[in-house]
């Protein structure tokens, strides 16, 4: 995710760190190559021009030039103009209190990941406590209904398709329906094209008439870059949306679409799909994206990830290890936790520093390793995964064997293990040290963090495998 455009960016902030002062020339150079950075990113021409020249503006002030720490004030000059660039604030789904079922209408071209988003929003919205409703209104593209019918079936939400054939006579069916089976959200699912036309416009007004959406998203695929400000601007025009939700975003590697679409139209982006899975789809926060693109991390994210996925006993286990210690199967626990997270490398990526580190390291982060390291703790018993320092030197040969894998490979997971330890054992004696009150506090941060923290910071930088 905006891999090139973060190295470029990243890079003329590192040049800039290396000079005591700044003069008026090295900011002018700044600017130039944030401005080359932007335009590679393909982000649209006139949004560029207006973002360095106000950062120009700003790091010409004689704050920045005669400051002990110009770099560091010109990084935060540019954070805070993308910030405001991205839409400064969160722009959340807004639904009426005295209406049910609250409608919310997709539209989008053919191929911009339309249908997986309205099922990724419906996966979304049911783990919130809604009970949403697909409406399969894309009556024109052939298997299209049966498609978001399999994602439906996937996570449990029901799929309305009424005839089949009239995509308005569809979606006031599906309002109907919802009524009937008591949901109160119904998520319409339109029709695309592989680029704009008339009557896909039609269809899509006149369903907006029909339902009386209470939100209208429009999904964009990232990787489209400035072609997508001509297709926001259509459909702004046309059909007045409300925000976009930006799709792909994980697939691409210069990010100007996302950049540009708010400037250009005014309209917020309200969620990003960073993936494949019905969990993929994230409430878009302009500040964090930001620090992201910045390769200032994004660690608000990984605490939020951790509640999401954190339950009762895990919470539960997060406090034994604090008290008694970490063993092989807490080890365990935590690693199918990062994968509920998304896995190793978005975990890095969150981190600050994290996506540039991997690509500049040329490491590979994939499932492959979290299931190399299952298989190796699999393989140990009852009693070695609860006492691993009974692990010798013969129970490693054994454990090497039945697992699959080399005996150097058993000995760096037991390393892992001995590291996360002694990182319980620290903050045990912090507790015992301290009060009744810091202690409650240091279970409380075990308790927002879902206990899942300690293994992520268990790798230190460097995988096992």
């Amino acid at each position: 995710m905006f891999d090139s455009l973060s190295d470029r960016l990243q890079s003329t902030f590192d040049a800039l760190r290396g000079k005591g002062r700044l003069s008026e020339d090295d900011i002018s150079k700044a600017m130039r190559e944030i401005r080359m950075a932007l335009l590679e990113a393909d982000v649209n021409y006139r949004v560029v021009k207006g973002f360095v020249g106000s950062c120009k503006e700003r790091c010409m002030t004689v704050e920045v030039l005669d400051s002990l720490t110009p770099a560091q004030n010109v990084v935060k000059i540019v954070l805070d103009q993308l910030t405001e660039l991205l839409g400064s604030t969160e722009s959340k789904l807004v639904f009426a209190q005295n209406r049910t079922p609250n409608v919310i209408m997709l539209v989008g071209l053919q191929g911009s990941g339309k249908t997986t988003a309205a099922a990724k929003l419906a996966y979304l919205l049911k783990h919130q406590g809604r009970s949403p409703l697909l409406a399969a209104c894309d009556t024109h593209r052939p298997a299209a209904a049966d498609q978001l019918e399999t994602l439906g079936g996937e996570i449990g939400v029901r799929v309305f398709r009424g005839d089949g054939k009239d995509a308005v006579r569809v979606a006031s069916g599906a309002i109907r329906e919802a009524v009937d089976h008591l949901n109160d959200i119904v998520i319409v699912d339109t029709a695309g094209r592989l680029q704009i036309d008339e009557e896909m416009m039609r269809e899509a007004v006149d369903i907006k008439h029909a339902v009386k959406p209470d939100q209208i998203l429009m999904v964009v695929d990232a990787m489209s870059g400035q072609d997508i400000v001509n297709v926001v601007k259509e459909f702004s025009e046309r059909v007045d949306f409300d925000g976009v939700i930006m799709s792909k975003l994980d697939g691409d590697a210069r990010g100007g679409g996302a950049l540009s679409v708010r400037e250009v139209t005014g309209k917020p982006i309200k969620f990003v799909s960073m993936g494949e899975k019905p969990d993929s789809l994230e409430t878009f926060h302009p500040d964090r994206m930001a620090k992201r693109i910045l390769g200032m991390g994004d660690v608000y994210g990984i605490i939020e990830q951790a509640q999401r996925v954190a339950d009762e006993q895990q919470v539960a286990d997060a406090e034994r290890m604090l008290l008694e210690g970490f063993n092989m199967n807490d080890y365990l626990s935590q690693l199918q936790q990062i994968r509920k997270m998304g896995g190793i490398s978005k975990m890095i990526g969150m981190l600050p520093g994290g996506e540039r580190m991997m690509r500049q390291s040329g490491a590979r982060m994939d499932e492959s390793q979290l299931t190399n390291i299952e298989s190796i703790i699999h393989s140990m018993t009852k009693e070695e995964r609860l006492k691993p320092k009974k692990i010798n030197g013969q129970r490693r040969r054994r454990i090497a064997a039945g697992s699959g894998h080399s005996v150097q490979e058993v000995n760096q997971v037991i390393k892992q293990w001995g590291e996360m330890n002694k990182m319980m054992g620290k903050m045990r004696q912090l507790a015992g040290s301290g009060s009744k009150r810091q202690m409650r506090q240091m279970k409380g941060m075990l308790r927002n963090a879902g206990g899942s923290m300690g293994a992520l910071g268990g790798f230190g930088g460097k995988m096992p495998f």
